[in-house]
């Protein structure tokens, strides 16, 4: 009998030091994996989106998508560019390999020069191509064609403050070819020019220090 109950002891004891290993290794898994966890927590609360959905700004509730005044605005395209886009220039630039030309969609002399003329003049203070180009060279073709002066003489009171804005533009090519222009125009309206000179004389005035 006492042989017995010391071997049902012993087998007691042995379950009962299995279920504390059991329980001992449980917790020490539990205790590892806790870390990790802590640690994905940590990382998503302290990421800067996270942060601005825990904590957002007044400003991001009044104007979202705030436009920088500081930063490059989209200029709206010039009138002459508008037109020109839309075909109210009734030519294109052709590119060639040495220099570039004009194509015209119907002769020259065929085109009515109201408004056409003074279209291609307020071209000429454009800055970029091929603005520049279609400007100046359709404004000289223009003036080449046969009856070009009884054409252009009633348009001078309406050219010459057009010439003159390109006088006074800021951009070297701008007066550059506000002048050329107007020589091509002196050279077909001949003396009718005499009486408009007196508005482009501040324009052509000199600098001086």
């Amino acid at each position: 009998m006492q042989k017995s109950e010391c071997h049902r002891g012993v087998q007691m004891r042995n379950r009962l030091t299995d279920n504390c290993d059991q329980r001992t290794s449980s917790s020490v898994q539990v205790k590892h994996g806790t870390p990790v966890q802590q640690s994905k927590s940590s990382s998503s609360t302290s990421s800067p989106e996270s942060a601005r959905k825990l904590h957002p700004r007044p400003s991001d509730k009044l104007n979202p998508k705030t436009i920088n005044p500081f930063g490059e605005q989209p200029r709206a395209p010039s009138a002459f560019a508008a037109i020109y886009s839309k075909g109210g220039i009734p030519c294109r630039l052709v590119h060639g390999s040495v220099k570039h030309r004009l194509q015209w969609e119907c002769p020259p002399e065929k085109l009515p020069f109201d408004p056409l003329l003074i279209t291609l003049a307020e071209g000429l203070r454009e800055t970029k191509h091929p603005y520049t180009f279609v400007s100046k060279e359709g404004f000289r073709e223009l003036l080449l064609v046969t009856g070009a002066p009884e054409k252009a003489v009633p348009l001078l009171p309406r050219l010459i403050p057009v010439l003159k804005a390109a006088l006074v533009h800021v951009d070297d090519g701008a007066f550059e070819r506000g002048l050329d222009a107007l020589v091509q125009l002196s050279a077909v309206v001949g003396p009718s020019l005499n009486d408009h000179l007196k508005h482009l004389l501040t324009s052509c005035n000199p600098v001086t220090t």
